[in-house]
């Protein structure tokens, strides 16, 4: 914003929204509310689908493909670089009519709704794009390739949970199996605070992943 006139944001956030909306609408998601340059979305409503949780997985993935496809059109124009955080979460919530006597908007509330709003959030603490609660990854590992990340307790939760990285289809847990197996091993001895072989193992994924933000993070903490 501070690199740009009023008009030319407004420009880029349209073209930007846009991208991101079409993968949404791709997978049959509905959108809730534009937050600024943020998206809510949600899967299962206002009509019941099986799938939602692997529909919603479908778009993050989408959405990180879409914005290294358009990555290089915004840079011609002078754009910004984009990065993204998606977090998902699966759960009951309230939906419906929500707000005032004078305004309504059709939304959903919830503790679910929360923490995948927290989900989000925490990307920028581990360098990552995509982070997902227990129950989404308990819904869709047969068919996505995930990796725990860790055991939080979020703001506005009295009991942690563990989140999950999405790193992509099942097709790719072949190629990433080495890497996934040696990150949780590191995950493992940090607990056990096991600070030696936790930082061999991190480093060792550094050298598969040089750019990993989750290794990076839990490295600076042995």
């Amino acid at each position: 914003s501070e690199g740009m006139t009023a008009g030319q944001l407004a420009h880029f956030l349209n073209d930007y929204l846009s991208v991101m909306t079409a993968t949404i609408l791709e997978e049959e998601g509905t959108v809730d509310k534009y937050i600024g340059d943020a998206i809510m979305m949600l899967y299962g409503a206002p009509v019941s689908v099986d799938d939602h949780a692997a529909k919603a997985c479908r778009t993050g993935l989408a959405m990180q493909k879409a914005v290294v496809e358009n990555q290089t059109r915004w840079r011609e124009y002078g754009l910004p670089d984009v990065q993204i955080g998606v977090g998902l979460n699966t759960g009951i919530a309230a939906i419906g009519n929500m707000g005032s006597s004078f305004r309504f908007d059709y939304t959903a509330m919830g503790d679910p709704v929360n923490l995948a709003s927290r989900l989000e959030g925490l990307n920028k603490v581990y360098g990552t794009e995509l982070i997902v609660g227990p129950e989404t990854q308990a819904a869709t590992r047969e068919s996505f390739c995930y990796r725990e990340l860790d055991f939080v307790r979020v703001k506005g939760k009295t009991e942690p949970v563990r989140i999950y990285e999405l790193l992509g289809t099942s097709d790719c847990a072949g190629a990433m199996g080495e890497f996934v197996t040696r990150f949780e091993g590191a995950l493992q001895h940090f607990r056990d605070r096991s600070w030696d072989c936790a930082r061999a193992l991190l480093e060792g994924c550094l050298s598969q992943r040089p750019e990993d933000g989750p290794s990076r993070f839990l490295l600076a903490g042995v």
